[in-house]
């Protein structure tokens, strides 16, 4: 059925940088930030849904299943991932440094890395993720690029750190991996994707994933090569955009309490491909170390209902 292996860490970067040390530069609230960013929100009633999926492709070892019942209190969700344009607002606020500008680099997928780029090598297992001098959320491709025209696309190379760190400047936090799903699966029931159970319903593509030859050939049929501003596709049947491809997000649930600074992220992103990384499926999950940071990872903020 497959080209390529689909191994433990989805479509991200492994293995990671676990032996450089973390910086944490979390500043303190901002009123103003918190009423804006949570103004925002979309409250959800909470309650029981069924997690997890059993289907035959699931991922090996990703403990998608068993299918279970599972309680979610009452929260607000944000209906979108955190953009460049709001995290912006939260450096100029705070003078906050992400990790990848304090480790002086991140990981950027083969085909987006400019000419000339300073590379210090690839990630074992995955050679289209190259690690590049200069690489961050300002600077997504390396050095030259920018995000002055996509202001509007999630922001990338933001660390789990750094996903904590706007949360506390917004008064907000990340999602609990069952409040991502419930939220996600938008109030179906056992559905594979958050609109339905077929990919691409009456031809229409409704999330940005790969389409074509992985890693070399995206033909882009759902109209998108990397990123996607937010809210291009509908959103589910709670108001939330983006909860199936275009950019993995960070949760609070850690992947497996023995481990040491490992979480879960879900969603999948503009990189899966049924060939490789078929984790564009609602209940799928995968796992990256806290301090790692890569151009097709970002966030979904939550907070406790008001």
């Amino acid at each position: 059925m497959t080209d390529h292996p689909r191994p433990a860490g989805g479509d991200g970067p492994t293995p990671l940088r676990l032996s450089l040390p973390s910086a944490r530069r979390a500043g303190p609230p901002s009123p103003a930030a918190s009423r804006r960013v949570t103004a925002g929100l979309v409250p959800l009633p909470g309650g029981t849904f069924d997690m997890g999926s059993e289907d035959p492709d699931v991922n090996p070892g990703d403990g998608e299943g068993p299918v279970r019942p599972v309680d979610v209190a009452p929260f607000r969700v944000a209906p979108t991932t955190v953009t460049n344009a709001e995290f912006a607002r939260f450096v100029v606020d705070t003078g906050y440094r992400t990790q990848a500008q304090e480790f002086g680099w991140s990981f950027v997928f083969h085909l987006f890395v400019g000419e000339e780029p300073e590379v210090r090598g690839s990630a074992a297992g995955t050679p289209w993720w190259l690690a590049v001098d200069g690489a961050d959320w300002d600077h997504p491709e390396g050095p030259g690029s920018t995000v002055e025209d996509r202001a509007d696309h999630p922001v990338v190379h933001v660390s789990r750190e750094d996903a904590l760190a706007y949360c506390a400047w917004s008064g907000t936090r990340l999602p609990a991996e069952a409040e991502w799903e419930y939220a996600a699966r938008g109030g179906l029931h056992r559905r594979r994707y958050p609109w339905g159970d077929e990919l691409t319903p009456g031809g229409e593509h409704r999330c940005n994933i790969w389409q074509g030859t992985f890693p070399r050939v995206d033909t882009a049929e759902d109209g998108y090569v990397g990123t996607a501003p937010v809210g291009s596709y509908p959103a589910n049947g709670y108001g939330l955009h983006d909860v199936a491809g275009n950019v993995w997000e960070w949760t609070s649930t850690a992947w497996d309490p023995r481990a040491r600074d490992v979480w879960v992220v879900r969603g999948g992103s503009y990189l899966c491909h049924d060939s490789y990384c078929n984790r564009y499926r609602v209940a799928a999950r995968t796992r990256n170390t806290g301090d790692s940071s890569s151009g097709n990872t970002g966030f979904r903020v939550v907070a406790d209902a008001g």
